[in-house]
């Protein structure tokens, strides 16, 4: 079995997770692997920064004026945080719109302060609450910009998801008439690719010299700066993008994924690296992306001694105590396979 991690109780292994793991480099070649790295993946949110590409290529974000901050919010899964919330505000401000326009529904942000407030204030909970609410904020301004109808920009024939499925092909090196596409949790398709292909994208973010477009380079590296620059925005206050990005001084840009997806590219090195832990469930994910940044040689001289509460994480009892832990259990493995088709 492709074990990637095990959850231990006193000494003894209680459960497994099973996993799989691509490396890319930005030529398109698979170096590492473990599982099955073409394994049909839902990349979910980690595709965020890909659907950010069309804000900036369209000329939305130079209309309204989007700062870094601002992309950064597009491609995050944020925590409800105020910084948040304002943020993504600003830009449907900007854009001439109103809250009532997101379509990405609403749930309990992360941030249980915001909510609490929410409580003691007696208001309800609204879209810009959603983790997503960045990303669709960035689709309405593109939507507005372009003169499209934007009260259905997340609907899989709109225009401007589209032009995001174009990204997609592009990026991922994946022709889009084999890509199958479903709902997310917030409403907008999403993509599933073999998880090689999110692993060649992300080293496309992280060398975007490799693509052919200029103008493309240049919307990649302008997402990929905002979001190194501003990881806050991604994630928030102890959430493993932001502190993944923050402690790699912009190294790394990295994205998480519902249903334990991770990706990320190394922009010294251009390796892509996606993960996707079998069962779903989102203990194992940060583990073993650590574990696969340890065993690529990238953050040993420091970062990942500062995400070391992600590496082996503690499992504790209902009154605190340590009565358990998570621990890694795979090796890479090195082969040499092209994706190009």
């Amino acid at each position: 079995m492709n074990v990637v991690a095990n959850v231990y109780r006193g000494e003894k292994v209680e459960s497994s997770h099973l996993g799989h793991i691509a490396v890319v480099h930005p030529d398109g070649t698979l170096l590492y692997s473990y599982g099955d790295p073409f394994r049909l993946t839902y990349a979910r949110s980690s595709m965020k920064p890909l659907q950010a590409i069309p804000i900036v290529e369209t000329g939305a974000a130079d209309r309204f004026g989007l700062e870094p901050a601002d992309l950064s919010l597009c491609c995050a899964s944020h925590s409800g945080e105020q910084r948040h919330r304002s943020r993504a505000m600003g830009i449907l401000a900007r854009a001439g719109q109103q809250e009532a326009m997101l379509q990405c529904g609403t749930h309990v942000p992360r941030d249980e302060e915001s909510y609490k407030q929410l409580i003691r204030e007696g208001k309800p909970l609204t879209p810009v609450f959603s983790n997503c609410s960045g990303k669709h904020s960035g689709m309405i301004a593109t939507a507005t910009h372009m003169g499209e109808d934007v009260s259905t920009y997340h609907l899989p024939d709109h225009p401007v998801q589209q032009r995001i499925l174009d990204v997609v092909e592009d990026i991922t090196g994946y022709p889009k008439e084999k890509i199958y596409m479903g709902t997310d949790g917030c409403g907008v398709p999403v993509h599933e690719l073999p998880l090689a292909n999110y692993a060649w994208a992300f080293a496309k973010l992280a060398k975007p010299e490799v693509v052919k477009s200029p103008d493309r380079q240049k919307a990649i590296q302008r997402i990929t700066d905002a979001m190194t620059a501003h990881p806050e925005m991604v994630g928030g206050n102890n959430r493993y993008c932001t502190d993944l990005m923050t402690a790699f001084k912009g190294r790394i840009v990295g994205k998480a994924g519902a249903e334990s997806v991770y990706c990320l590219g190394d922009r010294k090195t251009g390796l892509g690296v996606a993960v996707k832990i079998e069962d779903g469930g989102a203990r194992a994910i940060n583990p073993v992306v650590n574990e696969v940044l340890r065993q690529l040689g990238i953050g040993t001289d420091g970062p990942l001694e500062e995400l070391g509460a992600y590496t082996n994480p503690l499992i504790k009892n209902m009154s605190g105590s340590t009565v358990g832990r998570i621990e890694t259990a795979f090796t890479l493995e090195a082969v040499k396979q092209s994706l190009r088709a």
